[in-house]
């Protein structure tokens, strides 16, 4: 999809369970060797390890929070395994929650983060296919 204008990031974060202990050094690594392991390298950008909600969230979330209705309204089971306070109904609920943000930087979808990635797949061809034909036919 990168021929499309498409880039992937990725932004760690340890607020789930805290299942991104390690340095910022150490994440490729893992990922690499651990989990997924198997020689497992992304192949998209791996951004410095953050928070995604609370007092110390990275103004990104801030910003696609704010522009993006909230993916469902409820943390699910979560009760313990959540590492920020005050829970608000517009914060990322879990690792893998998706965000689609067009060519003109503005928020466009918001995806759960146990919506099937083919479902994503699909809404991203459809955003895609509206965008360059609205460029064909204007």
């Amino acid at each position: 999809m990168k021929a499309l204008g498409l880039t992937v990031l990725g932004f760690p974060c340890n607020q789930f369970g805290k299942q991104e202990p390690g340095q910022n050094q150490e994440i490729l690594p893992g990922l690499k060797h651990v989990r997924p392991g198997n020689g497992f390298v992304p192949n998209f950008l791996l951004f410095e390890k953050g928070d995604v909600n609370g007092q110390d969230e990275q103004e990104v979330f801030t910003f696609l929070k704010s522009s993006c209705p909230p993916a469902g309204s409820s943390f699910g089971g979560q009760a313990g395994r959540l590492f920020w306070e005050p829970l608000k109904t517009s914060d990322i609920k879990w690792n893998f929650e998706k965000f689609l943000v067009g060519p003109d930087g503005k928020p466009v979808r918001r995806w759960h983060p146990c919506v099937d990635v083919s479902e994503v797949r699909a809404d991203i061809r459809k955003y895609l296919l509206q965008l360059y034909t609205q460029d064909v036919f204007n």
